[in-house]
């Protein structure tokens, strides 16, 4: 396949021009209306509508029954433009009955008035030839292929765009399935070349940035469904994340694209915070959850300008800082970033680390605000033991953060063996994990977890047991989902003074979002986005 890195430079054309309030992109937002009965189908197609849809999919095969006067009446009753679609078994629908029937179903929803149909590219030729000379003028046809093994080769896709063409379809749709996120650079490959008006999207989470992006790189449509958890194909977002959690009417040629990398990381709230605050300051880019396997593979694929910028978190903070041009010194001497930045100049990669800044101050001043005294000067860490659990990338910044303010470490680790490698870089005492519960030298020590232990869904786990936690004036959890994990409620039970991941997550965030956008931070606004989500 040849490299992404210009093909994704590419635009299409007409779309309107960007402002507040204005859509900057022509793709439609698209809702499934999938109900039973066609009395719940106009209830939620009132819904759609209130959400936000430009146009509802009627999926006839998820009707129990219906007859000539139901069309008649989905049609007329409609608030929106209407695309009819009567999904097959074989093409990964509900409906197992006569074909003859399904495709006069079809015909006729066309008679009546729908605006579009979607067929499927297997019997789209048979089927367009029979309306040949009927057509209503408006009336679309939709030629569409599904693939839910995989996405096929660039070449493979070019192959299938030409044969849906060829078959007379007014509309190109192509559904594939990611194995891995640097698939769907193929599909906005195909959907940025495409001379007719193309559907392309990815299903599964790896997926996900198919159907946001599609309005930068000229989809004709996108879905959002009406609740979360109810899907016409896997992935789907809601038409509440698409509009006002991705801004996705605000989604243009032009935007850049920022997003959080991890696995897992759909329970990140960075495209919460980011999104919120591009829209406040009227910043044109778009922050997005991108789920990769290979960080590596990931930066080659996504290689252009318009990938502006990327959060990294757990696994990726080490593998991500080998991937850089350059890195911050503060981010090389830890050995691990959570930030990279592609410069404008150059396009090159530029990695560090803001982790430990948000984290430090967060404890610091945890601290100082249980000292009654204020007669402290130089760092409330200054001489304190300070028990770090976990040796990954997080584990390494705040060690490093804590040893600069003059804390003495010990590193607690699952597998000795790195606690021992990075206590002895960063000059420390080392512990596995299992002996952390025997581990309380002196009283008043400072505990910081940075693992994902404890993280939603597992929210009943701890990396250590309640008793153990007596020894601990402050005990700080950089897991943030849940706000209050099970490791700070038994510390607060034991009398110690409690730090939520989310005062780490907030820092970290404040300098990311200006290294983005190049403007101050909304601090205030960035405080009360994660209030109201937590």
């Amino acid at each position: 396949m040849d490299s992404t890195q210009n093909i994704l430079l590419a635009s299409s054309g007409g779309l309107q021009v960007g402002s507040k309030g204005v859509r900057r992109s022509s793709t439609l937002i698209c809702a499934p209306i999938m109900a039973e009965s066609v009395d719940k189908m106009l209830i939620d197609m009132g819904k759609a509508k209130t959400l936000g849809a430009d146009l509802l999919e009627i999926r006839l095969d998820h009707l129990k029954a219906f007859d000539n006067v139901d069309l008649k009446t989905l049609i007329k009753e409609s608030p929106l433009p209407t695309l009819f679609t009567y999904r097959p078994k074989w093409e990964g629908g509900q409906y197992d009955g006569d074909e003859k029937d399904r495709l006069d179903a079809l015909r006729l929803v066309m008679e009546l008035g729908a605006d579009y149909i979607d067929v499927e590219l297997q019997v789209a030729h048979e089927f367009i030839d029979s309306i040949y000379g009927k057509k209503p003028e408006k009336f679309k046809v939709i030629v569409s292929s599904h693939n839910y093994q995989h996405t096929p080769s660039v070449e493979a896709l070019g192959n299938l765009v030409a044969r849906i063409q060829a078959t007379g379809a007014d509309i190109v749709k192509i559904a594939t399935t990611a194995l891995d996120i640097t698939d769907v650079a193929r599909i906005f490959q195909i959907t940025v070349h495409s001379q007719v008006p193309t559907i392309g999207l990815v299903m599964g989470e790896r997926g996900l940035i198919s159907r946001i992006l599609c309005a930068k790189f000229g989809g004709y449509l996108t879905f959002g469904t009406l609740d979360s958890g109810i899907v016409s194909a896997p992935g789907q977002p809601t038409m509440k994340d698409i509009l006002h959690l991705y801004n996705f009417a605000q989604i243009g040629p032009d935007t850049k694209v920022f997003g959080i990398i991890g696995k897992p990381v759909s329970h990140s709230k960075s495209p919460f915070l980011y999104n919120e605050g591009f829209k406040s300051v009227g910043f044109n880019g778009v922050y997005v959850h991108l789920l990769v396997d290979d960080i590596a593979k990931f930066l080659q694929t996504y290689s252009s300008m318009d990938f502006a910028g990327f959060s990294i978190t757990i696994p990726h903070k080490e593998a991500a800082l080998k991937c850089c041009d350059e890195v911050d010194p503060v981010a090389k001497s830890i050995g691990a970033i959570n930030c990279i930045i592609r410069r404008p100049t150059d396009g090159k990669l530029f990695g560090f680390n803001t982790d430990y800044v948000g984290a430090i101050s967060a404890i610091e001043d945890g601290l100082t605000g249980s000292n009654k005294s204020g007669s402290i000067t130089g760092s409330p860490l200054a001489g304190r033991l300070f028990v770090v659990i976990g040796a990954g990338g997080a584990g390494k910044a705040l060690a490093y953060g804590a040893k600069q303010k003059g804390a003495r470490i010990a590193i607690a680790n699952r597998t000795y063996d790195r606690a021992r490698e990075l206590a002895d870089t960063i000059g420390g005492d080392a512990l596995s994990l299992a002996d952390l519960d025997n581990f309380h030298p002196e009283e008043g020590m400072i505990l910081a977890n940075t693992t994902s232990i404890g993280m939603q869904p597992k929210v009943d786990e701890t990396p250590i047991s309640k008793h153990a936690l007596r020894s601990y004036s402050l005990v700080f959890d950089a897991v943030y989902t849940p706000k209050m994990t099970r490791l700070l409620k038994d510390a607060e039970a034991s009398g110690a003074i409690v730090v939520s991941g989310l005062e780490m997550f907030i820092g970290q965030a404040y300098e990311q979002f200006e290294r983005f956008t190049g403007l101050p931070a909304p601090k205030e606004l960035f405080r009360k986005v994660m209030d109201n989500s937590s």
